[in-house]
Order: structure tokens, then sequence, then C-alpha cells
């Protein structure tokens, strides 16, 4: 095991787990424990968890990973949603775009539609996240306006003040929202409270938003609320969702789409 792979199931146990040992997580990884001492003691210098006596433990109970060590989980649910969601825009849409591993794999799923192949342009995407501006503004297909804004490294989005000022002057199609959690009490919700800010707006500029969100999400809220469940018009998520938490969802008036 490489040691990227092996930080990022350390990290994910940690997620779920709020605290591991030495012991367990050699145990559990299958290398030694003198590894994993080594592993987290290089993590806790970049702030990525807190090292305890005998082993360590996340920074808090909002603990977020940074989105490179996102990228694995549930991987083949994201991909399904993001194509589920590619087909759902029309040739000459202006989409709003969010952060996130969800999202950035609805960029990867528009960069290769057939239908998006030419165009001046076939879609405008409007997005503050640096990864997926990087990836679509080789395709001459897309006219990509990214925000101004801080750049905010665990998740590569523009957030703050210079953002809001674009997002002010323009209006959407479609907004495509990447979320940490969505309830249908609470609604929409992320970690940041200035990342929730920036996706609130965009869903206020938009005629229709989307919700991106694999099982793992629903029925659960974070820190920061984006918007209503009553301001979201589909979600799509994965085929393990909850059939129970689908229902109160579509009761609440919004379309689901389980892929």
């Amino acid at each position: 095991m490489s040691r990227d792979a092996r930080w990022k199931s350390l990290l994910e146990l940690l997620v779920e787990r709020g605290r591991l040992d030495v012991e367990d997580a050699a145990g559990e990884l299958g290398v030694s424990a003198a590894t994993i001492r080594r592993d987290f003691d290089q993590l806790a210098e970049q702030q990525m968890l807190v090292r305890t006596r005998g082993g360590a433990v996340v920074h808090g109970v909002s603990y977020e990973l940074p989105l490179r060590y996102k990228t694995a989980r549930n991987a083949s649910e994201k991909q399904r949603i993001a194509t589920a969601v590619a087909e759902l825009l029309t040739p000459g849409e202006a989409v709003g775009l969010t952060g996130g591993t969800t999202t950035t794999e609805v960029a990867r799923a528009l960069a290769v539609r057939p239908e998006l192949a030419s165009g001046t342009p076939a879609l405008t995407i409007v997005t503050n996240a640096l990864n997926i501006a990087n990836e679509l503004a080789v395709r001459p297909q897309f006219k990509i306006v990214l925000t101004g804004g801080v750049a905010r490294p665990q998740s590569y989005e523009l957030i703050g003040p210079l953002a809001d000022g674009v997002l002010g002057q323009i209006t959407l199609d479609t907004a495509v929202l990447g979320v940490v959690g969505l309830d249908v009490t609470h609604g929409a919700s992320a970690h940041d409270e200035a990342e929730a800010a920036i996706n609130r707006l965009l869903c206020e500029r938009a005629e229709r938003v989307v919700v991106t969100a694999d099982a793992s999400k629903l029925g659960h809220r974070a820190f920061a609320r984006i918007c209503d469940v009553a301001q979201v018009d589909i979600l799509v998520t994965d085929e393990s969702a909850d059939k129970a938490t689908l229902e109160r969802f579509e009761e609440a008036g919004v379309r689901v789409l389980a892929v």
C-alpha cells in the first residue's frame, strides 16, 4: 500500500471513529506499528489530526477531510450521479457548479458528453472551484466564468466578498450543488459558512437547483446552512439511499433521481 493510499485510509477511519490507536490501525492496514506512528506524526504536522499517546484523534466533531483525500470515497456512486446530472443539462445553458468531489465528477461527465462536443459555447460554466475551472478551461466548448475570492485549501473553492460581487451580476439556468448534508427539515448544508454563503448565492441566481448527494449524506446536516429543501428542485443520489428518506424528499416537492 502506497503512503497516499495509507493516509487516505487512516483519515477516513478517523472521520468514522473519531479516535484511532496505533496498534489497531496497523492491524487494519496490514503495516507495522512504526509505520503508523510515522504516518500519525506526519499528518499531525500538517494539522490533519491531533496526536495522542498511543494514537490520534480528529480535530473536532465537524472535522473535514481535504478534497484530495475524499476523491476515492463512494467513487462509483459519485460517477453514476455525475453522469445523470450531466444528462439533465441542455446545450446553451448557463450552469453554476460548486466545489466538491461529486461536482468535480459532474464537470468530467460534461467534458465527455457527445452533445456538448461543439458549440460556441455549448455551456457557460460559472464556478468558484479552482480545480473544476482548471479541468474545463482547456475545452473550447465551454465558456468558463470563475468567481473571484480567497482560495480555501480544503476544497479549492474561492470564498468571500469578491466572489459575491461576481455572482450578484449574473443569472443561471441551473445551479448544481455539492453538499455535506441534505435533510428534509434542515435543508442543504456545508462544513464552512463562507462556502455555504457562495452556494446560497448560486441557488438564488438560478432558475433550477440540482443537489448531488450520495446516500451517506442524506438525512444529515452540517454546521453551515445553504438553503431550505423547498429551494431544491432535483436531488440526484445513488440507488442505495433509504427509500423512506427519498419518499420524504418527494413529499417535500423534490424530484428524486436514484441511479
